[in-house]
């Protein structure tokens, strides 16, 4: 029998997709995840010849979606919007998780990745990184920072920052960037780590300082801030990420198949705009590539979990 069952695999393989495919995206419509997942929607559509939709499954920090997307039947339907939370940070910082990113997902292809943008109060007195880093050891604890929520990417890259700069930073938890945006240019607090499409505009008009962007690379929203790699600490990186994945067991032919459609449609003109407006930078690869990157950021912020003592709620 079981040769039988392998025996099937080729020929399904050969003729999927015969029906529209559907995408579940673990956040609610219109934030950078759903637009990326339904770019990349209108770009497998047009590949693979069949309506691919998207499906916003939200809540719990991404957590509901990634668990019906892992009980998903594995035959090349069913696809998954996982982020650097739903399959990065989320194994270290929930107490218990209904699915295990690296055992319950096929990878596709690494989608997009974005930078945070370091951004202060006009008030503090560091016009650099290093005269940032240099005013908060000379003020240990007196420095607040902002965050969107505990365990989430901003408040662990801040106390990344925090570790690799031996500095010691104040944190302060709000509901949603924007009323953190708010206390930080009212300075009631004076320090954050935002996204760069909300942080570059408020820098531009002069009601937050920007220091540095948490990439390796410069970015093209703001290629006048320089790296933290470049002005605080070699070889720093935090990146948010976007990838696609399949529910484990998706036959290797319709996995390659939807690489070889990922890989094609990073390179649409469109799709391209899209990103650049969002600040996002294109990816790509093969399945490997994404699993040994998941693997690598999985084990790096369960690192900063344990050195920081934060315990998962």
């Amino acid at each position: 029998m079981a040769a039988c069952a392998t025996a099937a695999f080729p020929a399904a393989a050969a003729s999927w997709p015969e029906r529209p495919l559907k995408i579940i995206v673990p956040y609610p419509p219109g934030g950078i995840t759903d637009i990326v997942g339904r770019s990349i929607a209108e770009r497998l559509s047009e590949t693979l010849r069949q309506p691919v939709v998207v499906d916003n499954r939200a809540g719990a920090g991404g957590t509901i979606g990634a668990s019906e997307a892992a009980r998903a039947t594995a035959d090349g339907y069913t696809l998954f919007i996982g982020t650097s939370a739903t399959n990065g940070t989320n194994p270290s910082t929930f107490k218990e998780l209904r699915y295990k990113p690296d055992t319950d997902f096929a990878p596709v292809a690494l989608l997009a990745t974005a930078p945070l943008m370091i951004i202060v109060n006009p008030s503090v007195p560091a016009k650099t990184l290093p005269e940032l880093v240099k005013y908060v050891k000379a003020n240990p604890g007196k420095v607040n920072y902002a965050s969107t929520g505990n365990g989430g990417s901003v408040h662990l890259t801040t106390e990344l920052f925090a570790l690799q700069t031996g500095t010691s930073l104040t944190h302060v938890v709000y509901k949603g960037s924007a009323p953190a945006l708010n206390d930080l240019m009212g300075g009631h607090v004076q320090l954050m780590f935002d996204n760069v499409p909300s942080a570059a505009p408020l820098a531009a008009a002069g009601k937050v300082r920007a220091l540095a962007v948490t990439s390796t690379k410069r970015t093209a929203l703001a290629p006048d801030v320089p790296t933290v790699a470049e002005t605080a600490v070699p070889n720093f990186e935090s990146l948010s990420w976007i990838a696609l994945y399949a529910p484990a067991g998706t036959p290797p032919a319709i996995v390659k198949q939807l690489n070889d459609a990922v890989n094609a449609g990073l390179k649409n003109a469109k799709l391209l705009t899209t990103f650049e407006k969002a600040g996002l930078d294109p990816v790509g690869g093969t399945p490997d590539s994404l699993a040994r990157y998941q693997a690598a950021e999985i084990a790096k912020w369960a690192d900063v979990v344990k050195t920081i003592k934060y315990v998962p709620e």
